[in-house]
């Protein structure tokens, strides 16, 4: 029999033991509600990848779907975060945005948006545009290559990437419509345990007959989930107004771009940010492809600006349907040939070159205009050639008898022109034309106001217009023109003072005339 004090220490170290297994138990059990409840959690390691041409709507649509109104554009490879919320488990994440710069010289910068690591937690939207629908199936076609050769020089494993492309046939062949009475607060029973981009191939159900897919149904499977976006659908009205598109036109786009998607395995969304059309649709149906949220709207290609074709739905059969609103076109048509560019031919508008001219040959040419212009009327003095001596006009009042010389025909004048026949004669002719004019008007007796007022003047002003016109017509040397204007003057000072000597005479023979009655 053992003591008392060994009893009771082997009873305190079985309790002892008995509480470190309990605690360890308890440890145990927390740590794997903490495992399980973190499994349950919504990744933050899945992202989408934008690509497309620039001025198509990429940044615009990022923005929407993140709920900011002004979109922030910058260059190279951009990245955003759009917010996602399960209200069903109260938790919330975010999935990462990368828009890359439609410059296909950016395309390098592919390699830090889709790496080996996150290959498989990755979705591609491919951005087109219908404001520009002739450039839509080269843009998407361009963007796919893009993508095919950086996923090709990627270190992928090939047992990896063949079942990243199976996954994609089984999502396809798994595809059922959605149920019409069905809500979205429904969970499905797999969102957790399994990537919805890559479903894996079912173990635990019973084996599903799976029919095969058509001919053109994923021959290019890249291994990547494809979403193609059609923006700005609400440009269909301005291209039927302003460029005649027809309903047949429409369809005709639309089956080529459903061909092109059957293609790759991608889906389809028409959406329009300036309308809000399909907007929330797209964001419901990205966070159901990536997160396995529930989803339930069925595909619809009825209207022509809000087409929406979830991956899975499409085949050639309901591709066909199209075929029969194209009369003037058919199916196989080049896309090209159909949808051509408009074009537009805007005026070149280039700002009028203005030359400065020399300084020089500008005051040049003013000056030969001011020589071309006609003497001016009246008392003013002509203008004198370049080059010309300055005239000096001696001042003119009707008292004084002394400025105005009115000459009359002489035979000495005749004489003395003889020589220089242009210009003295032409003077002579006039002279005479004058006084034989006035002569006639005054039959009677010359008044000495007449002499002294009107006529002087008149002599006066027309010598000096006769003399502009002669110094500007007849180009002679400077010392020829000085020599006839001084027997001019020789001629017109003898003839004023033979009619001075006359009208003294007359004053002087008859006193009681009528010039002494008037005054």
């Amino acid at each position: 029999m053992a003591p008392i004090g060994e009893k009771d220490e082997r009873m305190g170290s079985t309790l002892a033991d008995d509480d470190e297994n309990e605690s360890q138990t308890l440890w145990a059990t927390i740590l794997g509600e903490v495992q399980s409840s973190s499994a349950t959690n919504l990744p933050s390691t899945k992202s989408v990848l934008v690509l497309g041409d620039n001025e198509s709507g990429k940044t615009t649509l990022v923005a929407r779907l993140q709920g900011v109104e002004e979109p922030r554009k910058g260059s190279g490879l951009e990245y955003y975060y759009i917010d996602v919320k399960d209200d069903y488990r109260d938790d919330q994440t975010h999935a990462g945005v990368w828009v890359l710069d439609g410059d296909p010289s950016h395309t390098g910068l592919l390699k830090f948006a889709i790496t080996e690591e996150n290959f498989e937690n990755i979705l591609v939207l491919l951005v087109a545009s219908m404001a520009n629908p002739w450039s839509i199936m080269e843009s998407l076609n361009k963007w796919a290559s893009y993508l095919r050769e950086h996923i090709d020089r990627l270190k992928l494993k090939p047992e990896e990437r063949r079942e990243y492309e199976d996954s994609l046939v089984r999502f396809f062949q798994e595809y059922t419509e959605p149920d019409e009475n069905s809500s979205g607060s429904q969970v499905p029973s797999h969102r957790r345990d399994v990537n919805p981009l890559h479903p894996t191939a079912s173990t635990t159900e019973e084996d599903k007959v799976l029919l095969p897919l058509g001919e053109d149904t994923l021959s290019q499977n890249l291994g990547i989930p494809i979403v193609v976006v059609i923006t700005k659908s609400d440009a269909i009205s301005t291209l039927e107004k302003q460029h005649d598109f027809k309903e047949e036109h429409f369809d005709f786009i639309q089956q080529h771009i459903r061909k092109f998607c059957l293609h790759f395995g991608a889906s389809l969304v028409y959406t329009s940010v300036k309308e809000e059309k399909n907007c929330d649709l797209l964001y419901k149906y990205l966070v159901h492809r990536i997160y396995g949220f529930p989803f339930s709207s069925p595909a619809y290609v009825v209207e022509k600006d809000c087409v929406f074709v979830p991956a899975g739905w499409d085949n050639d059969k309901k591709i066909s349907i199209l075929y029969e609103n194209l009369n003037t076109m058919k199916a196989d048509d080049c896309y090209e040939d159909v949808i051509t560019k408009p074009i537009t031919r805007k005026p070149v508008q280039r700002d009028a070159e203005v030359v400065a001219e020399d300084e020089q040959v500008f005051l040049m040419k003013q000056q030969s205009i001011l020589n071309k212009q006609p003497a001016p009327a009246g008392d003013s003095p002509a203008r004198q050639p370049a080059g010309a001596p300055p005239r000096t006009t001696p001042p003119r009042t009707q008292a004084t008898t002394n400025t105005v010389t009115p000459v009359s025909s002489s035979p000495k004048k005749m004489e003395a022109g003889k020589g220089t026949p242009t210009s003295e004669g032409m003077l002579a002719n006039f002279f005479n034309s004058l006084l034989n004019k006035s002569t006639a008007k005054t039959p009677g007796a010359t008044k000495a106001g007449d002499l002294s007022g009107g006529r002087r003047i008149n002599l006066h002003a027309a010598m000096e217009q006769e003399s502009d016109r002669n110094v500007l017509s007849v180009r002679r040397p400077v010392m020829q023109k000085s020599r006839d204007k001084a027997a001019v003057s020789r001629e017109a000072a003898a003839e004023l003072e033979r009619l001075q000597k006359s009208k003294k005479l007359t004053s002087e023979a008859k006193p009681n005339g009528p010039d002494s009655a008037a005054s």
